[in-house]
């Protein structure tokens, strides 16, 4: 926790946001776990939870984020939470800590959120990635073997075989089938990653989460939820665009093999493209107002933790 000013919470202020939080997370939390208590399964609802590794748990937690100190009685509790120390005025993230230990996670959520920024939106993809993860599906099965193919295997292979597929998010192109994969126009890989996001991408819209939630308590837990929420609605929409039939789920179809299917997805998919280009711009900002914090040290950088007492204001 190192910084040439901060910001001072007394308890009385901070206790409020941190309940305020863990209210808005358990509209989402308890559902899940009572599914996974009984088995259940849910097409759209658990995938934040199983896909991404944050726990339910962990994303109950409240961060205020680097900058911030917390005062009271109740803030020493997080002393034992990593990447936070206690000085004389309160507690607070360990921003040097955490810099020099997690300096290229850092570099690297910075160079993806600043290169998907900086490149035009495409919105010519229409959905088509979970088609091909059920191409040929009676030789390869279904991701989700619990849920009906909307048009049947025939109707989906059909679908995927009159279209031009251009995926450029390879945490979608990964799961496609064998057979699909070559009818990709671009080969997205790991490598290629940072050169290839881009904000018309529902997945790379949605991986806005992950960058949020893996960077905590750096960044503060009121962007981490934005960023779930956002992905959350995104979910649903891509879910809906999908061959699966999830209609008796309360999702009506996007039907892209139609034109006005694909002029419905294009719409909305503009609308999260916009969001998302939002939340990138904060998520930064947020990033750069930790490294001044931090003195100006850049990720990785020599450092020692700093444990004196901060100016305020």
């Amino acid at each position: 926790m190192s910084s040439r000013s901060a910001t001072l919470l007394p308890e009385a202020e901070w206790a409020p946001l941190e309940q305020a939080h863990q209210v808005r997370v358990r509209r989402f939390t308890e559902p899940y776990l009572l599914r996974r208590s009984t088995g259940a399964k849910h097409p759209v609802e658990d995938f934040l939870f199983t896909y991404y590794n944050q726990k339910p748990g962990q994303l109950s937690r409240w961060h205020p984020g680097a900058g911030v100190i917390l005062a009271g009685v109740t803030a020493r509790e997080r002393t034992g939470w990593k990447y936070y120390t206690q000085n004389d005025a309160g507690v607070g993230v360990d921003v040097v800590a955490f810099l020099s230990d997690r300096g290229a996670t850092v570099d690297f959520t910075r160079t993806i959120l600043s290169g998907t920024a900086a490149r035009p939106a495409q919105f010519g993809c229409f959905g088509l990635h979970e088609w091909a993860m059920a191409y040929k599906s009676r030789l390869n099965g279904v991701r989700h073997e619990y849920l009906e193919l909307r048009l049947g295997a025939e109707g989906t292979d059909g679908v995927v075989e009159d279209a031009k597929i251009r995926c450029t998010h390879f945490d979608a192109f990964r799961f496609y089938t064998p057979e699909a994969a070559p009818r990709n126009e671009i080969t997205p890989t790991r490598e290629n990653q940072r050169d290839l996001e881009q904000p018309g991408c529902l997945h790379a819209n949605m991986d806005l989460y992950k960058w949020a939630y893996k960077l905590a308590p750096l960044l503060s837990s009121e962007i981490v939820m934005d960023c779930f929420e956002l992905s959350w609605r995104i979910r649903a929409m891509d879910m809906r665009a999908s061959p699966y039939d999830l209609s008796e789920w309360g999702f009506p179809p996007i039907r892209i093999e139609t034109p006005e299917g694909k002029a419905e997805y294009v719409r909305k998919q503009r609308v999260f493209s916009v969001e998302s280009q939002d939340l990138r711009r904060r998520l930064l900002g947020e990033l750069e107002r930790a490294v001044e914090t931090a003195g100006g040290i850049e990720p990785g950088g020599t450092a020692q933790p700093c444990r004196p007492a901060l100016p305020l204001r």
